[in-house]
């Protein structure tokens, strides 16, 4: 009885997981798409991992979120943690467009000091997406 229960749960966290990755590539295609029609063009993780490390003043991302997006991160002024940004960790991610774009838009401009473009929001999510 003990086995079949693991196994259960087992099968649960498969289906479960693989239901959070699913709505997060979901999100980041529907957004991404958006982004082209702003005028974004092919979307590069290369690019987005660049911009994410880049340091701007002192700030970049990994100011908050680690050099390593599988690992918790802490706000530089609160203190307060934040869960991973990878998606394949934190299945969470990017699942709800309401908060990628509010979490995008917040933080590019704490960070650059403006909102980031299209193109630059688009990379940022193909590299996270495949983080």
């Amino acid at each position: 009885m003990r086995m079949l229960n693991m196994k259960l749960q087992f099968v649960f966290i498969c289906l479960f997981g693989g239901m959070t990755s699913v709505l997060a590539t979901d999100v980041t295609k529907e957004l991404q798409q958006k982004y082209v029609t702003q005028g974004a063009v092919a979307f590069s993780a290369q690019r987005g991992q660049k911009l994410w490390e880049s340091d701007n003043n002192g700030r970049s991302c990994t100011t908050c979120h680690t050099t390593s997006v599988k690992n918790t991160g802490k706000h530089q002024k609160t203190g307060k943690l934040i869960k991973p940004m990878a998606p394949l960790v934190n299945p969470k991610r990017l699942t709800k467009k309401r908060k990628v774009k509010k979490w995008l838009l917040r933080n590019c401009k704490w960070t650059f000091k403006r909102e980031c473009t299209a193109q630059e929001k688009g990379d940022i999510l193909m590299w996270l997406s495949q983080q």
